[in-house]
């Protein structure tokens, strides 16, 4: 797992449009070093290639690119290149549906059944809210078994998406609870086109993209020719890999848009400004609505900071886009490789320019939460054998990790035997943190017991 070289990086400043963004801040050089020496480790560890960028008060102080775009012919990542965002994609769909109710022309409380007339009588309460929350219980298509396997890479209209898990029952009644949810995000694109009467993809550029400035952003088609677009990449038992084919129509208003560091950065000031929607529905967006979601956002704190932030995974890329609104700091890492560690290198980053710890450290007398250790090292234990005690786990949390069983004991297969598990500290959360090492590669776990000693809160993350 090993990259033969660090390719050349962009100097900071050294494409920066527009020209306001070159002005330097105070510290910004003393910064870049350490971030560059933090980012470098990635990429020659063979874990990270991408385009990363930092702003204070929308002005970069760190913005650069990383390893190869395209390996097959040695071209850099640069701040210019365009990469698939994957779920990133949500919060322009949340953005355009919030727009289309500012105009009258629909309603947040309005049922699907309004917009999408083949809707079972089981969705007659779920409403568009529901849907941007993930708090629906419609299934997802995504986790349909096999489905990245071939299905993924056929054309398919929103309509024949949507029927993929439409006749199937509802994971659970809608706004009962929290479930990530993509075929959610494809019923909102099938309702902006009915109501603007224009694509998914043209509404976009027409009412978002092209009136901020963003001209290297756009819905991706596999058929079209993109200048900078970067190639994806997977690894397989150590080796780099092209990632499998994805029809770009699959992941449609839940994840088919591509972008660059710099659009995402316009974007991100302008929600500040409040140009694409009104300052009420910027509030909503930024609302936890439950489980610590807005709309198209995760709403939480990190250091004590409010953090809005989503990330993004999708065939040969991994990407993560977060907003300190109080200090005003953005961090965009975008990655051409599946695997890539984007949440750990953002947070690794915010913290650097924080002036803290690049690793979270256990505050003085801070120690774990009696019994989580043990629960999560049994738990790794299950999760690699594919053998897992669903009782041993709240409800709510089986609920989301059964789907998920086949690809996780997938990634332990990769990952190898566990050399360490340490102890990081608590989350604002109160969930206690864990770094474990395995033989090729590293997780970072958040994870919280109920008084009975069931688990009630997991996540991981690359490390």
């Amino acid at each position: 797992m090993r990259i033969v070289s660090v390719f050349a990086a962009i100097a900071v400043c050294g494409l920066c449009s527009p020209p306001a963004w070159c002005q330097t801040q105070p510290g910004a050089a003393d910064y870049v070093a350490k971030a560059e020496a933090l980012i470098g480790g990635y990429v020659k560890d063979g874990r990270f290639t991408g385009s990363v960028l930092v702003a204070r008060d929308g002005r970069p102080i760190l913005r650069e690119g990383f390893g190869p775009a395209n390996r097959e012919w040695a071209i850099a990542d640069a701040p210019d290149t365009e990469f698939r965002l994957g779920s990133l994609t949500k919060q322009f769909t949340a953005a355009a549906i919030l727009q289309l109710a500012e105009q009258g022309k629909l309603k947040l409380d309005d049922p699907i059944g309004k917009y999408y007339l083949a809707a079972p009588k089981a969705w007659d309460k779920v409403t568009l809210a529901l849907l941007l929350s993930h708090r629906s219980g419609i299934p997802d298509y995504t986790e349909i078994s096999g489905f990245f396997r071939g299905p993924a890479r056929l054309d398919r209209t929103p309509e024949e998406i949507i029927a993929l898990t439409r006749d199937q029952p509802l994971d659970f009644t809608p706004g009962e609870k929290f479930k990530y949810d993509n075929s959610g995000y494809i019923l909102l694109g099938y309702v902006i086109e009915k109501v603007s009467g224009q694509t998914y993809a043209d509404y976009l550029r027409d009412h978002i993209l092209q009136p901020l400035g963003m001209t290297h952003t756009g819905y991706e088609v596999s058929d079209d020719i993109l200048p900078h677009r970067a190639a994806g990449y997977v690894k397989a038992k150590g080796d780099w890999k092209n990632a499998s084919y994805l029809s770009m129509t699959v992941p449609y208003a839940a994840g088919s848009l591509y972008s660059t560091v710099d659009d995402l950065l316009l974007w991100d000031q302008a929600l500040y400004a409040a140009k694409p929607l009104h300052r009420a529905s910027l509030d909503a967006m930024f609302t936890d609505h439950g489980e610590s979601y807005g709309y198209g956002f995760v709403i939480e704190k990190a250091g004590g900071r409010r953090l809005w932030w989503h990330n993004g995974g999708i065939n040969g890329f991994h990407t993560y886009f977060a907003r300190y609104p109080d200090q005003r700091l953005t961090v965009i890492v975008l990655s051409n490789f599946e695997s890539a560690p984007v949440e750990k290198i953002g947070l690794q980053l915010a913290r650097l320019s924080f002036g803290e710890p690049i690793d979270p450290q256990p505050k003085p007398g801070q120690v774990p939460h009696a019994g989580t250790e043990a629960a999560l090292r049994h738990l790794i234990g299950e999760l690699r054998t594919g053998q897992v005690n669903f009782d041993e786990m709240s409800p709510a949390l089986a609920d989301l990790v059964r789907p998920q069983l086949g690809a996780i004991k997938a990634l332990f297969g990769q990952a190898g035997a566990l050399k360490s598990l340490t102890f990081s500290g608590v989350s604002d959360a109160g969930a206690d943190i864990y770094a474990a090492k395995f033989e090729s590669g590293a997780l970072e776990w958040r994870i919280m017991l109920d008084a009975k000693g069931k688990i009630i809160l997991l996540s991981s993350s690359n490390g």
